[in-house]
């Protein structure tokens, strides 16, 4: 036998390995897997000419569950391995003669798998109702709702220092969706500094330059939302049949599947099926793919297969063109010691500037006053006032719970889970540090704790951050999060 042949064919059965149904109970995935092998061990290759790969399979019996069961997982594992049009060819043993030393064999030619062609676009949100697109031959596509905003083009993106890099390959992926080396693009950053607006802009370029492509943005909370009502009705296969359909998926926030192991299972068999099929995917988060808590290995190693592009709070220069693009558009001009001024005082994110611009200009029109520096200065100033949070321990936890992607009772809770154990630690130290409540106070609102835990939780996070990274890390950006 060829071992080149033997070679691939193993990377092929380990890539379906790789790829089963993940069952949420482990024992139910070992049976899965030992199926599998009891099936697929008893398979293999004769020859691979022309792209024709020939299977010796014992009986009909074989060739039949194969076609049945794996025949779209085999597509995908030969496409990876071998390359597109694989034509699967049976050698199929039958009853040895008596006198024949050798079995007598009969090649049967196998099924073809067709890639389902589709359209156009699904109603907004989700219905339990879609119909499998891909077992009603010849049906065509529902219309999708791309849930994407105009104004988040890339002609309305202000491009710095701070994001620069981010821009030109969302850019040479607007131009070949799918076809780059930039799959999946995975664009992190702190709040408001852009990662939504950079992702659609990629999704409109799309809709614009292919108008045959089924763009999608939405949220993480929002599939996570679909896949549960899908599960509920039993139609996790239809949910998945559906995104299935999508060219270029943009999802945001995807740090929240943090802990939604169903979810993730569902997440990661979408998102092997569109990488394998040259379809673009396009995610945001708040944080480094190394740095998501809770999430499965393998989605974390494929989150890395592409690109990863951090976009950072913008610099001065940028954020003072993001406020005259903004003025322009709505025909207000502004002196240069105006400008000067908005922009050193919105330093953190591109939301907070445009916040601050968009009152100033409403200030101006209800008042009917021209735009004066002194007018600049007293709105702002009012704002602030209006603003300012007062740091108190229900405040630190939705701030701590935000950041990690977990649930205020996951917080509160007495798990001992690293992903949980640790948010809390913080949530106790910043409360310790940033409020005059008592170690017995601060006990009771983290969930009835004793103030020798919280004590504990305080002096651990001090001296961890000193000598950990990762820890320094997360006390520096909660520190920002909570005091802006």
């Amino acid at each position: 036998m060829d071992e080149n042949l033997m070679l691939t064919w193993q990377k092929c059965l380990q890539f379906m390995r790789d790829n089963l149904n993940a069952a949420e109970d482990n024992s139910d995935l070992k049976k899965l897997e030992k199926s599998f092998d009891l099936l697929f061990d008893k398979v293999q290759p004769i020859s691979l000419v022309d792209n024709n790969l020939t299977l010796m399979v014992p009986s009909d019996f074989y060739k039949e569950y194969i076609e049945d069961n794996y025949l779209s997982l085999l597509s995908a594992a030969l496409k990876k391995n071998i390359g597109k049009g694989v034509k699967l060819w049976y050698s199929v043993m039958e009853n040895k003669p008596s006198g024949l030393e050798k079995p007598v064999t009969m090649n049967m030619k196998g099924k073809t798998v067709p890639t389902p062609k589709v359209q156009e676009t699904m109603p907004q949100g989700f219905s339990s109702n879609i119909v499998n697109p891909f077992v009603v031959p010849g049906i065509k596509k529902v219309n999708i709702d791309s849930n994407l905003k105009s104004d988040f083009s890339f002609d309305n993106y202000v491009e710095g220092e701070s994001n620069k890099f981010a821009a030109t390959v969302a850019r040479s992926i607007a131009k070949r969706p799918g076809a780059t080396a930039f799959n999946p693009l995975f664009l992190y950053g702190g709040y408001g500094v852009g990662k939504t607006h950079l992702g659609q802009a990629v999704g409109l370029e799309v809709k614009s330059q292919f108008p045959d492509k089924v763009v999608l943005y939405l949220s993480s909370e929002k599939f996570i939302q679909q896949f549960i009502s899908a599960a509920k009705a039993h139609k996790q296969t239809e949910f998945a049949n559906f995104y299935q359909m999508v060219d270029v998926l943009i999802i945001d926030d995807i740090q929240f599947l943090s802990g939604k192991s169903a979810t993730q299972d569902s997440f990661f068999h979408i998102f092997d099926y569109l990488h394998q099929n040259g379809k673009q995917i396009i995610l945001t988060s708040d944080k480094a793919p190394a740095d998501i808590m809770d999430i499965q290995d393998r989605i974390v190693s494929r989150f890395k297969w592409g690109l990863s592009a951090e976009i950072k709070s913008p610099d001065y220069n940028t954020r003072k063109q993001i406020i005259v693009d903004k003025l322009s558009r709505d025909g207000i001009v502004l002196t240069e010691d105006m400008l000067d001024f908005l922009a050193s005082e919105a330093k953190t994110n591109v939301r907070e500037l445009i916040g601050v611009i968009n009152s100033v200009i409403a200030y101006s029109t209800i008042y009917k006053s021209d735009l004066s520096l002194e007018l600049l200065k007293d709105t702002i100033n009012k704002i602030a006032a209006n603003q300012k949070k007062i740091i108190n321990i229900p405040y630190i936890q939705e701030v701590v719970c935000d950041y990690f992607g977990i649930k205020r009772e996951q917080l509160l809770s007495k798990t001992r889970k690293r992903e949980i154990a640790l948010p809390r630690q913080l949530a106790m130290y910043f409360a310790k540090e940033l409020t005059n409540a008592t170690f017995t106070k601060i006990g009771e609102e983290m969930g009835g704790k004793d103030h020798s835990t919280v004590m504990y939780a305080c002096e651990t996070i001090k001296d961890v951050s000193k000598i950990d990274k990762e820890v320094k890390k997360y006390v520096k950006e909660l520190s920002e999060r909570i005091k802006q």
